[in-house]
Order: C-alpha cells, then sequence, then structure tokens
C-alpha cells in the first residue's frame, strides 16, 4: 500500500516513523518452529507484569470501566472448592 505524504510535516513524520520500526526487534522462525509462548524461561516476573499492565489498562478503558481502586485485601473474590458446581453467569 503507497502513501502519499500531504505536507513536509508528513514526510518528516513517516521517515521517523520508519526509523523507529527500523529499531524493533523481530525475530523469524519457519512455520511450526515458533518458540512456546511461555516466557517465564526468558522473563521475569517483574517483566511479564509490566508487559500485562497496558493490556489490562486497555480491557479496562475498552470496556467502559475504571480501574478498581480497591486494596487486593478487599479485592472481590470467591472460594470454589474442587468438585464444586460453578454459576453460569460468568
Amino acid at each position: 500500500m503507497d502513501v502519499m505524504a500531504s505536507t513536509k510535516d508528513d514526510v518528516i513524520a513517516m521517515g521517523t516513523r520508519a526509523q523507529m520500526r527500523s529499531r524493533w526487534p523481530v525475530a523469524r522462525f519457519a512455520l511450526g518452529e515458533e518458540p512456546p509462548d511461555d516466557l517465564s524461561a526468558t522473563t521475569t516476573a517483574c517483566e511479564r507484569i509490566a508487559m500485562m499492565w497496558p493490556l489490562a489498562i486497555e480491557a479496562w478503558r475498552l470496556a467502559g470501566r475504571q480501574i478498581p481502586t480497591y486494596a487486593r485485601h478487599e479485592a472481590p473474590t470467591r472460594l470454589f472448592r474442587p468438585g464444586e458446581a460453578r454459576p453460569d453467569d460468568e
């Protein structure tokens, strides 16, 4: 797809974006030889949480809801014992 720049600023912006993309980390794998999705061997727990946090923020935004501000010990939870039926409401 060819994109035409309409102004000098657009040309500069396109060049800047191209430079930024040239520094993206890219790995190429043959089909079926991709690494597993489990990142625990190559990342720390802190790194994995850092990866997940922007996704969580976006999910709350897309849901149109505010991120909860309650303390962790006040988080709403339910305990389901092994073999106990779970409701279909979720």
